[in-house]
């Protein structure tokens, strides 16, 4: 606690100043303010990377593409025939004619969580079908 010392009266009493020196406190307040300024930005993780463009074009629709929709509510359906989870590979097997390497288009609902689409590819791939492609919406640029 500082004080200061100084005179009160014509007796040469020395009187004591009881305030409070908040001038050091104000400095270390400023030198942490400029500490966390500078540590900040070198706590955030961040990665640069610069991602090539695709240069390829848009590949062409096949005449007859199989469709594997999940809807919101988890049900599935090939094409625009329901199906059980349990019936994929039966339903699949007959309508591509056991003919395993056709491409097979996903889609599925966006309440649908990942996990759950991830299931179903899973499901398609113990089924033998390793060509899946997921399909979503063009974005307008």
């Amino acid at each position: 606690m500082a004080g200061q010392l100084q005179t009160a009266s014509a007796d040469d009493e020395m009187q004591q100043l009881s305030e409070i020196n908040v001038t050091p406190f104000i400095d270390v307040i400023l030198v942490l303010l400029i500490i966390f300024m500078i540590a900040a930005p070198l706590a955030t993780v961040d990665v640069a990377v610069d991602l090539p463009a695709s240069t390829m074009k848009r590949q062409p629709r096949p005449e007859k593409p199989i469709f594997v929709t999940m809807k919101a509510d988890h049900s599935l359906a090939v094409g625009e025939n329901p199906l059980s989870r349990d019936s994929i590979a039966a339903s699949l097997d007959r309508l591509t004619s056991s003919d395993r390497s056709k491409r097979l288009f996903v889609r599925a609902d966006k309440t649908v969580p990942y996990g759950d689409v991830m299931t179903l590819m899973n499901d398609l791939r113990s089924a033998g079908y390793l060509k899946i492609a997921l399909v979503g919406l063009e974005s307008a640029p």
